[in-house]
Parts: C-alpha cells; structure tokens; sequence
C-alpha cells in the first residue's frame, strides 16, 4: 500500500478517503437514477421492475438491491387502486360463446385479440377510452377517444387495430357482453375481416382479465392524481401513456420483463 501511495503520489489517508468518496459518489449516482425512473413512471415501478430498468440502464442491481436504493432515495410504488367497470349486457342482442376461455397466452401475433371500454373523468365529463390489444405481445393495436360510449367508439378503435396490422381472416376477437360489442354494426365488421367472436360470460371480468389489467395500469401508474380540465387534456396524457410509455417502454412480467413493441420486433425477425 506504500508503494502504491508512492506511486500515485498521495498519502496513505488521502488514498483511504478517496477509497471511501467512491462507492459514496456510486450510492449517490444510483439514488439519482432511481429518482429519475420513479418519476419518468408516475411511481409505478416496484423493486422487480426498478431493477430491471437499472439493469436496461447498465447497472447490475437485483431485486432486493433495488428495494434498498428506492428507500434509500424516498420513492415507493403507488398502491393500485381497484376501479369498478360496467358493462352494458341488459339487452336482447345476439351473444357470441366463451371461445377464449381465459387462454390469454398466445403462441403467435394476430391470433387472439381483446377489447373493451373505459371512462376517464375530466373536468368537462366523462371521456371514454375504447382499446384493442393483441394478447401475443400484450400491444395496444387499437383505440379510439370520445365523450359517448356509442359504437362508432368500439369501430374506430377495431378499425385502427385493423389496419396497423392487417391481420389473417380467424383472428379470435373477445369482449364483454356490451351492447357496443354486440351490435349489429360490429358484429358485421367482425364478419367481414374473418374474426370469430367471442365474449365473456354475464358479470365475469375475469374472462377479460389481459385488458382488465391494461385498464387498471393506466388508471393507477398514470391517470391517478392527475387532473384534467379538458377532454382534449386527458385524451393527450393518455395517448402518451399508450404509445409512448406501455406500447414502447414499460417492462411486462408476462413478457419476461419486455416492453411489447420489444416483443413485436423480435417476432417480425423471428
């Protein structure tokens, strides 16, 4: 150790204290990207998901690791809140069987897609969020905006889906027993692209458990706390959410911690 002071032209305790500074100044460096990860995710990320990001950042931090680095910097995930969803099936349209039936890994893009229908409250009213997701890569394909719950809002977000990936025709469609999905207007658009429908039974969410769960993420990791005096506000915020945050960056466990346009591009390389 005296040699090498000799050498470096320091003294032993000024050698020491530098030995200390550094896995300080390491600490503190870490502290500063768990900060930046908590707010870039609105607070979303746990330790699971902290770590991954770390280690998509260069830093080769575990879980426990990163549950010591998040107390450490004073940041915690935000506890997801259980949102009620309801579901207009009071009525006397045609009803498509289970065909799913809770299968929602799928070995292959466009074989099995889900749908459904949120609401976003603003300040103006009530804005409804329509969504269509693939269940291979768990994207959103498809959405549409607007301050009914009409079924034009189910047809834009189907059709948007549609011609982003121009699927085979016996692609299995699923949905609640919604009178959007049930209509006469979307039964036959699915009947002309070759869908086969299917729907969830009477009061069971669990039969759409995939999109239950995107819906419960936006609302928890993203809307919650936010206030929107505009349609156009929310409408822009959740946009941002969908094609910038989960489509493109947020980490899947079901995906072994993959964002979904991840998995996309590894299947068209495939």
């Amino acid at each position: 150790m005296a040699v090498l002071c000799r050498v470096m032209d320091v003294s032993r305790s000024g050698f020491y204290a530098w030995r200390q500074r550094e896995p300080d100044e390491q600490r503190q460096c870490l502290h500063r990207e768990v900060k930046d990860i908590h707010e870039q995710k609105r607070g979303s990320y746990g330790s699971r998901r902290m770590a991954k990001e770390l280690h998509r950042r260069g830093h080769t931090i575990g879980r426990y690791q990163a549950r010591s680095l998040m107390q450490e910097a004073g940041v915690a995930c935000r506890q997801r809140r259980r949102y009620r969803h309801t579901t207009d099936s009071d009525h006397g349209l045609p009803v498509a069987p289970n065909l799913l039936k809770r299968q929602f890994m799928v070995p292959e893009p466009n074989q099995a897609w889900v749908a459904d229908i949120t609401a976003i409250w603003t300040l103006e009213g009530w804005l409804y969020l329509a969504a269509v997701l693939d269940l291979y890569d768990r994207q959103v394909i498809g959405w549409a905006m607007a301050d009914h719950m009409k079924t034009s809002l189910t047809l834009d977000a189907l059709e948007m889906a549609i011609g982003r990936r121009r699927p085979p025709r016996g692609v299995l469609h699923h949905s609640d027993r919604g009178s959007q999905y049930a209509s006469r207007a979307y039964r036959e658009r699915l009947a002309k692209h070759g869908f086969q429908a299917s729907m969830s039974r009477k009061g069971n969410c669990w039969d759409n458990a995939v999109m239950e769960r995107f819906f419960g993420s936006l609302k928890s990791e993203w809307l919650e706390g936010q206030r929107y005096w505009t349609r156009q506000s929310a409408r822009r915020d959740v946009v941002t959410y969908i094609e910038m945050e989960y489509n493109s960056c947020r980490l899947h466990s079901t995906l072994g911690y993959h964002a979904p346009r991840e998995i996309e591009k590894i299947a068209e390389a495939a």
